[in-house]
This record gives C-alpha cells, sequence and structure tokens, in this order.
C-alpha cells in the first residue's frame, strides 16, 4: 500500500516521521491560523492533535478558513475532526468548548506542544499564563494587517484587545497560508530538536525575519 505522506517521508525520513506521529499537539482556536494549521499538521504527519474552539462556523469564515458552506452552523472544531479524517484517514480530538480561567489547566495539560492561535487577546493571555506557570513549551501564531508572527511564549507579548470581537477586519488569504506554513515549519522543527526560532513577515517585503 503506497505511503500516503510519501514525499514528507522522503524529505525528512523515516524516524522524523516515526517521531512526528507520537508526539501530542493542542491547537488552541480553529480559525484562519488554527483550522489551516491543524489541516496542514495532520498532511505532514502530526497524528495527535487536539482542537480547542467553542465557536461554529459562519459565512464570512469560508474564505480564510477551511470551512465549506456545509459547515455552516457547525462546531469548527467538529467540522474539523471530521475534514480531516475524511480527507486524511487520521481521528483528531475536537474539544468544542471555551478556554476560561477555571479550565484552561485541565483543557491544557499532557500535551507535548501547545500552539495558541486564537483571535482574541482574552484568550491568548490565558494560554500565555498558562504555559508560564506550568512551563509548557507553547508557540503563538497571530496576524494583524498584512503582518505576521511566530513567537514562542518566552519571547511574545499578549496584543492588546482594542480588536477583540470585530469580524470586519482586512485579512489576505495569502498571509494566512505564509504563516500556517511557517508555523507548521517551527512546530516540527520543535518537535525533531527542540529547535525554536521567531519567526515574522510582512506582505509588502515577504521577507521572513529570524529571531533565535
Amino acid at each position: 500500500m503506497p505511503n500516503k505522506l510519501h514525499h514528507e517521508q522522503l524529505l525528512r525520513g523515516a524516524d522524523a516521521m516515526k517521531k512526528l506521529a507520537s508526539v501530542k499537539i493542542a491547537i488552541c482556536g480553529a480559525g484562519a491560523i488554527g483550522s489551516n494549521l491543524a489541516v496542514n499538521l495532520a498532511r505532514m504527519g502530526v497524528t495527535s492533535l487536539t482542537v480547542i474552539d467553542k465557536d461554529r462556523v459562519e459565512e464570512h469564515n469560508i474564505g480564510t478558513q477551511v470551512f465549506g458552506v456545509d459547515d455552516i452552523g457547525g462546531r469548527k472544531s467538529e467540522c474539523l475532526r471530521n475534514l480531516i479524517h475524511r480527507e486524511v484517514g487520521e481521528e483528531i480530538v475536537s474539544v468544542a468548548q471555551e478556554l476560561t480561567e477555571k479550565n484552561c489547566t485541565k483543557l491544557l495539560s499532557g500535551y507535548d506542544l501547545i500552539v495558541d492561535a486564537f483571535d482574541n487577546s482574552i484568550s491568548r493571555k490565558l494560554v500565555f499564563d498558562e504555559a508560564n506557570r506550568s512551563q509548557y513549551a507553547c508557540v503563538h501564531a497571530g496576524l494583524n494587517g498584512s503582518y505576521g508572527q511566530v513567537q514562542w511564549n518566552e519571547f511574545y507579548t499578549v496584543p492588546s484587545d482594542a480588536n477583540d470581537d470585530v469580524c470586519d477586519y482586512p485579512l489576505a488569504r495569502n498571509l494566512i497560508l505564509i504563516v500556517v506554513a511557517l508555523t507548521s515549519e517551527a512546530v516540527v522543527r520543535y518537535c525533531l530538536s527542540a529547535e525554536r526560532k521567531n519567526l515574522s513577515i510582512t506582505l509588502e517585503d515577504l521577507s521572513v525575519n529570524i529571531d533565535s
């Protein structure tokens, strides 16, 4: 039977693929970054994925996220679980709950890596504080206009809440996919060699800035 990850295995090697299949990763947020990231990581060999997101799919999500019109009204994490099982044949864990101060310790424990892909500062701060308190490996991926960044918790500054809960903001799909690609590679490199690099990019210059 052909290996569905044939090309990735040729690139990284069989041992690396086995290691990726063994790591436990939680993605916080199933929006523009989180939904695309979950699908990308599943197609790269990460099989133990948990996605935490309470929101439902809305029509305006279709252009920037992995969901289709048939998903509108469904829980994002559950739609994502179904999509990955259908397209990749892997079972991920869907947690259709809001992350709160009361449950964040329980929901974020037991993982090798936490990825913060939330789109609001309140949820990001919960992840940031819990990672600090419990010394979890945590990387934050975010977008702001034409700017995107991937930063590890020890270097991260939680953004202000000025634009929280606003749906009408400019967002380029190209930038989303670039940041997802950078986050995916940052995740893989951490899982394989514990490498941590902070990355940033803007659409204007398309130059990836790297800060170890």
